[in-house]
């Protein structure tokens, strides 16, 4: 099963908890704290395997979980660190976050690795809060929370070139001829539903990969029949064969064949149109041929074209050559560029929170809040008054009377309720 789009919920494992621990030996108790840190949650990363060709085994699972890290123990004994969750995909592998829409990684080389998302650090235990004033602290963390985040990825077919053209043209045909690939051919419409993949091996030494992808229909760019999901796949490709029915074995003008598929590269966008490309003309076998490639030459007078029968093998290795060449003659891979570079940010200061006010409750919220919220143990005194200082120090108790907060209002953060004390 050929599968090239697949979202999935990616949530990192959480940090081990902080122990809370004292040393004692016989006939001398309170050695001080020996407490030790929690271990570091599951990373959730990505990597290339050459060995896959499809998204198919991300298919069932929609939620992929990192395992939690060890917690601390006595004795200084500091929690184990959760194994990473390697996640193997193919080569041409697009992670995008769902919901920002930023590409974060395009993953093209075996064995390249990409951390989605970041697991949770240990907490802290007793031992890593001593300090000259207080040598003997009764207070640990919980393990930070992993990162969640959920992605998409898309896979677009690593080749050197792409063979593009409406159904039945003839591109499996070529395909098969050219290199061991082996495609399903038949007389119908959109015979090749998958991109198939051939190695191109030519006399003098020289071999290129090529993608067989799937036939377009007039529209495909606006959605219909299966262009929007493959024209994607001719992103990757330096050169596009445009594999055309010469001899007009569907009864279809190749003229007007040329014209709807350049309009649908155009209407696709993203530079598609500009690739290096070269008319693969077909089935010269055909009675109608002659006429047809005289008209189109006349039509197109500066478009390269090379003139083959695949069923016969006639003419093949010469297009092959010709393809080679243009592959040479190409210097750097035509990639797209996702990331940003030599781009200068103005910071901006803002506080690492909200507040609002729902009824009579008010609601704190913010990604530091939270994790220190999670971190704490509101078991442990020591703690509590630590969380207190520390939301003190973040200004949450300066913006919640500055807003009219008074003393006994409820105040959320997550789902817990305090009362506000000034």
């Amino acid at each position: 099963m050929f599968v090239d789009e697949i979202t999935v919920k990616l949530i990192a494992g959480k940090g081990g908890d902080g122990c809370t621990s004292f040393h004692r030996e016989k006939c001398m108790p309170n050695l001080g704290p020996d407490g030790a840190n929690g271990g570091h949650g599951a990373n959730i990363v990505f990597e290339v395997d050459k060995g896959l060709s499809t998204l198919v085994d991300l298919r069932y699972n929609k939620i992929i979980k990192g395992d939690k890290g060890e917690n601390g123990k006595g004795s200084n004994k500091t929690g184990a660190d959760a194994k990473d969750v390697i996640i193997k995909v193919p080569e041409g592998t697009t992670i995008i976050d769902k919901e920002t829409g930023k590409i974060l990684a395009d993953l093209i080389h075996d064995k390249e690795q990409f951390l989605a998302c970041k697991g949770g650090r240990g907490g802290r235990g007793n031992r890593a809060f001593a300090t000259h004033d207080n040598p003997a602290p009764k207070t640990s963390e919980y393990g930070e929370p992993g990162e969640e985040k959920e992605i998409k990825c898309e896979l677009k077919v690593l080749a050197d070139v792409g063979l593009i053209g409406l159904p039945s043209v003839g591109k499996s045909t070529l395909l098969s001829v050219i290199s061991s690939s082996k495609p399903k051919i038949a007389a119908y419409h959109f015979t090749t539903l998958n991109p198939n993949l051939g190695v191109v091996k030519l006399k003098d030494g020289r071999s290129f990969v090529m993608a067989d992808l799937p036939g377009l229909i007039e529209g495909a760019s606006t959605g219909l029949g299966l262009g929007l999901k493959f024209l994607k796949h001719a992103m990757r490709t330096k050169v596009l064969a445009h594999v055309i029915d010469m001899g007009s074995f569907e009864g279809r003008d190749p003229i007007d064949d040329y014209k709807i598929i350049r309009k649908e590269l155009v209407n696709y966008g993203k530079g598609l149109e500009n690739k290096k490309q070269i008319v693969i003309a077909n089935k010269k076998d055909l009675p109608g041929f002659e006429e047809n490639i005289i008209r189109f030459k006349k039509e197109y007078p500066n478009v390269s074209v090379m003139e083959i029968s695949a069923v016969m093998n006639d003419g093949v290795e010469d297009a092959m050559i010709e393809i080679a060449n243009i592959l040479d003659s190409i210097k750097e891979v035509e990639e797209d560029t996702f990331y940003e570079e030599d781009v200068t940010y103005k910071y901006e200061e803002k506080k690492p929170f909200t507040i609002i006010k729902d009824g009579d409750t008010w609601i704190v919220k913010g990604k530091e809040i939270s994790k220190l919220f999670y971190m704490t143990k509101f078991t442990e005194d020591e703690s509590v008054a630590r969380f207190s200082r520390k939301l003190h120090g973040m200004g949450v108790e300066d913006e919640l009377i500055r807003l009219g907060a008074k003393k006994g209002d409820d105040i959320q953060i997550e789902d817990y309720i305090f009362q506000f004390k000034e």
